[in-house]
């Protein structure tokens, strides 16, 4: 079969979720994927990033690196990982914002039958990281989208990195993720819904 086409929408602020965005780019590009990484953008008011140390130097240079997500991104995409770090135990206004956008496709039904996927990270142990993922899975539930958790499906698993529902850090505060064996879980993340992907659209 062709290529499973692969889309991860993500928010990053400090560059933390970018890196878990790209292990788990990496997992889906060794199972022959079409990949494309796309940053959500700020909406906030320069005054207000300018509060955060760094965050429109970060903001950026990831935007250079990464153009927006767009629904036609969607409506190419046969699965889509999306991926935020928590805020107050849900996902980024940034990313909510991008699937609201989503709803005139929605209304169509076009996304039904793709394949669906979270990740996310957070500063502390239990700062929210498996109730924003699992939060994600509502939205994902409406758009038609066939949920596929990482599971305990690859050894990754049992190392005490991410969770059964997506990959997930814990970066700290300042951030310093993520550890190795987050960005394995992030890899098999990225395999696995290749795989469902593969199987699916064959």
């Amino acid at each position: 079969m062709a290529a499973p086409k692969i889309l991860i929408p993500f928010y990053s602020r400090t560059g933390t979720i970018e890196r878990l965005a790209n292990a788990v780019a990496e997992g889906a590009k060794a199972e022959g994927a079409d990949v494309k990484l796309r940053r959500v953008r700020e909406f906030v008011s320069a005054e207000v990033m300018a509060q955060a140390q760094g965050w429109k130097e970060q903001a950026d240079a990831m935007n250079v690196k990464y153009e927006a997500p767009t629904p036609d991104d969607a409506v190419w995409a046969d699965a889509i990982i999306f991926g935020t770090p928590t805020r107050f135990g849900g996902p980024s206004a940034e990313l909510k914002a991008y699937i609201d956008g989503l709803g005139g496709l929605w209304a169509k039904g076009s996304l039904n039958g793709k394949v669906g996927s979270a990740f996310g990270g957070s500063a502390t142990p239990h700062g929210g990281n498996e109730s924003t993922i699992l939060s994600l899975y509502n939205p994902m539930a409406h758009l038609g989208l066939i949920i596929v958790p990482t599971g305990y499906a690859d050894p990754a698993m049992f190392k005490g990195a991410g969770t059964p529902y997506g990959a997930s850090v814990v970066s700290g505060n300042p951030p310093a993720g993520p550890t190795p064996d987050e960005l394995d879980v992030a890899r098999h993340q990225g395999r696995r819904v290749a795989q469902i992907a593969k199987k699916l659209f064959a």
